[in-house]
């Protein structure tokens, strides 16, 4: 069977490219795109606090999903679901309390909640008084006492870290305070003392009386 004019020049052009080293270029993979904050996303333990934007996703109901800011009152309010209070609460929670109120609405729906940006101060660690370099820290999943202390570059020479708190304030406003034995977590390696610490704690360190 006779090849076509057309068909023995892709060949001959083929050839050519093959020859001179040519490859098809391959536009690359799409970068992830991260948060406007540059840090991506919060991790799921984040706990939400005001002045966060959050993406609330409803699936399949594309006119129930929307991107809202969470109010100084620590509410927000999405269609179908008003002053819903989302302070205190980590994205999955805030999901499911969605979902309770739009299942009168939606059948079966699924809810997802994405921290976009994560504003407030309930996304840091923050450490007061008598460290070296006492100032708030970006929180991480998993992050301890130690992780902490060793951040903000140990205790300065004035510290009486024996007496330090965590304060921490649970949902509904309520104040938590537990003492940690700074100097014998970091002097004696009393791991008892390298607590478990969550977004929007503060570590104080007093000074020591002299």
């Amino acid at each position: 069977m006779p090849i076509s004019r057309e068909r023995l020049f892709a060949l001959f052009a083929g050839l050519i490219m093959a020859s001179c080293g040519w490859a098809q270029t391959v536009n690359p993979a799409p970068t992830q795109l991260q948060s406007p904050t540059g840090a991506g996303s919060p991790s799921p333990d984040y706990i939400i606090g005001p002045g966060d934007t959050l993406r609330v996703f409803v699936l399949g109901n594309p006119d129930l999903t929307s991107e809202v800011l969470v109010r100084p009152d620590g509410r927000i309010s999405t269609p179908l679901v008003n002053d819903m209070v989302a302070v205190g609460k980590t994205p999955t929670q805030l999901g499911t309390d969605i979902a309770n109120v739009l299942q009168e609405f939606v059948r079966l729906p699924t809810v997802s909640v994405i921290v976009s940006r994560p504003t407030s101060a309930f996304s840091q660690v923050r450490v007061v008084g008598q460290a070296s370099n006492p100032r708030a820290i970006a929180y991480r999943s998993g992050m301890t006492i130690l992780d902490v202390v060793i951040e903000v570059g140990g205790l300065s020479q004035f510290a009486a870290g024996n007496r330090a708190e965590l304060i921490r304030t649970l949902p509904g406003g309520e104040v938590k305070k537990l003492r940690v034995r700074l100097n014998d977590l970091m002097n004696r390696g009393d791991m008892k003392q390298n607590l478990p610490v969550q977004a929007g704690d503060v570590l104080l360190i007093p000074e020591a009386r002299f």
